[in-house]
């Protein structure tokens, strides 16, 4: 029986999605999985559909449920984080601050003013789940969900001896996209992507081993439908030549080029026709409306009866990486991971994307080279930047997180530096309650 461990498991459709793709694994099927959460509402919701989970497939796992992280933790071999810090209201000024001085966000939850006090505050939470795990499960592995993900996983894996990856949808995502747009069938398609979470290229995108890169030009260049569904990451494309991980609305936010001007904004970020469209706050007023409406859409999930779909595998990388931990088949996926001299134009030591080998050894990170030049500009920014906000965290000095703000491109594209020290010590101000390990809370 393999412990599983899910710290923030009130994130209910994602637990349900990772618990449902674990227990199709023979290795992995009498699993005990053990939720943990601080809202108790949100975490009995999350029980009863992993209890509905293990009824419908008729596995043999067990679960339960705990508001005490300790003994969550103890002897688990896997444990996986989702957690938010603080509640929208929390989360909101981290959009609107930057807002009053013209730095519109869309989604704020990785890079820039947002994404670095997002960090300054999650990192606290997340170094007591890692110190817990040090004590209560010193052999487990850290799959962590949640972001900033670079920042959180690039400050962790400098801290601790547990060994720590993050795992994000967007490489799988976008490379079955891109597969859709050419009508290639998913398993015809093998690619090398590699960068920063959130900014990682196509380095090489083959179909039946030739290089499929012409054909998504034709497609983005050709047909309006597609060129619209991710307008910022085609434009991005059509410039450097190479894919870029994540949605148009993300990327939107890293770089100078789409939002620094309202009618930038308009021409697009506001139109796109994929999943996260790049309108003002768009994920914040997401989170928002389903904070409103999540009793409502849980009682109507949990009373639906499940179908042989809801209980057949997805793609979530998770549930494979444990599979092969435990000595399943090895598997290969993109992780987080510190740069060892595996991109050898970003910087060493930071947090870097990669394709990771997986087996019962433990992970195994591939040695990429270089970047692409045109590439590696912009990603060399983004990591320097991540690597200035963690140094920053770890040493409790808002000067270098103003420092860290100021090279911001989309901050640095519409404000002075003194307006830029400005923007930072309202944010400080706002979050003083929630970053006690800065003394000063001022730059």
């Amino acid at each position: 029986m393999t412990k599983i461990t899910f710290i923030g498991a009130g994130s209910l459709g994602f637990t349900s999605e990772l618990v449902r793709d674990i227990l199709t694994f023979p290795l992995l099927e009498d699993a005990h999985i053990t939720l943990m959460d601080i809202n108790a509402e949100r975490l009995e919701f999350a029980r009863q559909a992993v209890v509905k989970l293990i009824e419908a497939g008729r596995r043999p796992a067990t679960v339960s449920a705990t508001l005490d992280r300790a003994e969550a933790l103890k002897d688990a071999e896997v444990v996986l984080t989702t957690i938010l810090a603080g509640t929208t209201e929390v989360w909101r000024h981290d959009i609107e601050i930057p807002k009053k001085y013209s730095v519109d966000t869309c989604v704020g939850d990785t890079r820039g003013p947002s994404g670095i006090f997002r960090f300054l505050r999650t990192l606290p939470p997340m170094m007591d789940i890692v110190r817990d795990m040090e004590k209560f499960c010193p052999n487990a592995v850290l799959l962590n969900y949640t972001n900033p993900m670079a920042m959180l996983c690039g400050a962790l894996q400098r801290l601790t001896h547990i060994p720590v990856t993050g795992l994000c949808h967007s490489v799988q995502g976008t490379a079955m996209m891109l597969a859709g747009w050419i009508w290639a069938a998913p398993n015809e398609i093998d690619y090398t992507c590699a960068g920063i979470n959130h900014q990682a290229w196509y380095i090489e995108y083959k179909w039946n081993g030739q290089d499929a890169y012409p054909l998504i030009h034709k497609v983005i260049t050709e047909r309006p439908e597609v060129y619209n569904e991710e307008i910022v990451r085609n434009e991005i494309y059509l410039a450097l030549g190479y894919y870029v991980t994540e949605s148009s609305g993300h990327n939107s936010e890293y770089n100078w080029w789409f939002r620094k001007r309202p009618d930038l904004i308009e021409k697009y970020c506001t139109h796109g026709t994929g999943w996260n469209p790049g309108e003002y706050a768009y994920i914040l007023k997401e989170y928002q409306n389903a904070e409103a409406t999540w009793k409502d859409i849980v009682r109507e999930r949990l009373a639906a009866p499940l179908t042989l779909a809801d209980i057949q595998r997805g793609l979530e990388y998770a549930a494979y990486i444990i599979n092969a931990l435990k000595g399943g088949e090895a598997f290969k996926f993109n992780g987080n991971v510190r740069n060892t001299l595996l991109i050898t134009n970003l910087p060493e030591g930071a947090c870097v994307e990669v394709p990771v080998y997986v087996d019962k050894a433990g992970f195994h990170p591939s040695h990429i080279g270089a970047l692409p030049r045109e590439c590696a500009l912009l990603t060399q920014l983004s990591s320097g930047i991540e690597e200035m906000a963690i140094t920053a965290a770890l040493t409790s000095d808002p000067t270098m997180v103003y420092r860290a703000i100021c090279h911001d491109p989309l901050t640095a594209a519409v404000l002075s530096l003194a307006e830029i020290k400005t923007l930072v010590n309202e944010m400080f101000a706002q979050n003083k309650d929630y970053l006690p390990q800065f003394k000063i809370h001022k730059v």
